[in-house]
């Protein structure tokens, strides 16, 4: 099990979140491009949406590898067909895209050409939850319903920077397709020891405890380690779960987290149906367990969310590390 993360209780104040030692998943994974890209250049294409010309990684990635790189611009729909025929020559895709219009623009093409015909293309769906402080029409908070449904498709959400290329080289076993969804910018680093085993479908356990357990994916992972570590302070031991990967999911830490701590709280950057708690309520309710079980995320009773910096939406949302704390707290007593 790696080292877990160590945030101080002054830095659970969100406030504060945003000076915390981190790195953007967006660069880290064009990173681990070039050094795939450079290891077979003919067996892999990187095919962006995003539009190179504007983000100076793309530029140094297209660069180094023209011949392995597509740029379509502001055309999602084209840019999934393109990626869909290549990988039906032979390649195996990474695509690059905004993922409010890689899970919603192009639904139709995600689910006939790519996941229809089961291909080896990776999602890159950036921009996840509200970290993209664009506002309703880019936020990107139904994702996580919509591909961990679709057949064929894997669905991993990275909690960090580093995950995230582990996430990526994970994936080179899979034969079919796969969406990796990451944050906007930078965000904190989960794991001070990243020399731990990432398995595809495998929950890790950041923080051990018996007390209560709180499951959560991408950029929330960080926000209930540092929730655990200032409730261990107040003699509270909460078992957090990295759900890195929604499909396939790991039921089985699910129901073993379910039976010995009678507490589990879900906690996501998306709206609270459908996404990692659909799936982790699905599987207690086919289960049969009866526990205490609540959902932290977006509302969805609520609307779009407003517009405004990811980390004061999460304190307003109530699934900041402050408000996990107030929700183990209620659910203990």
């Amino acid at each position: 099990m790696s080292e877990r993360i160590t945030f101080t209780e002054e830095l659970t104040n969100l406030g504060h979140m945003n000076i915390l030692t981190g790195a953007s998943s967006r660069e880290a994974y064009i990173e681990e491009m070039a050094d795939i890209l450079a290891s077979d250049p003919s067996k892999y294409m990187f095919v962006s949406a995003e539009g190179a010309s504007y983000s100076g990684k793309l530029v140094e990635l297209k660069g180094k590898y023209p011949q392995c790189f597509v740029e379509l611009g502001i055309a999602e729909q084209n840019a999934v067909g393109t990626a869909a025929g290549l990988a039906l020559c032979g390649k195996t895709v990474f695509l690059n895209g905004f993922g409010p219009f890689l899970a919603l623009r192009t639904l139709d093409q995600v689910h006939t050409d790519i996941a229809y015909q089961n291909v080896p293309v990776r999602l890159i769906n950036t921009h996840a939850g509200v970290t993209s402080g664009g506002g309703p029409t880019h936020y990107n908070i139904m994702d996580i319903a919509i591909m961990r449904v679709m057949p064929n498709m894997t669905c991993i959400v990275p909690s960090d920077a580093d995950q995230c290329k582990k996430a990526i080289r994970a994936t080179e076993s899979i034969p079919g397709p796969v969406n990796i969804r990451v944050a906007r910018g930078k965000e904190p680093q989960v794991y001070t020891n990243t020399d731990y085993k990432f398995e595809v479908g495998k929950a890790i356990e950041a923080v051990p405890g018996n007390d209560a357990t709180v499951i959560a994916c991408g950029s929330t992972v960080a926000l209930a380690v540092s929730a655990a570590n200032g409730l261990e302070k107040e003699g509270i031991h909460v078992r957090v779960l990295d759900m890195h990967t929604i499909q396939p999911l790991d039921e089985e830490a699910i129901i073993k987290a379910a039976n010995e701590t009678g507490v589990i709280i879900t906690v996501e950057d998306h709206l609270d149906i459908g996404g990692l708690n659909g799936a982790v309520s699905e599987v207690l309710a086919k289960a049969g367990l009866g526990i205490k079980y609540k959902a932290l995320g977006l509302p969805r009773n609520e609307g779009f969310p407003h517009l405004g910096d990811m980390w004061e939406l999460y304190d307003h949302y109530g699934f900041g590390p402050e408000g996990i704390k107030k929700t183990v707290r209620e659910m203990l007593k």
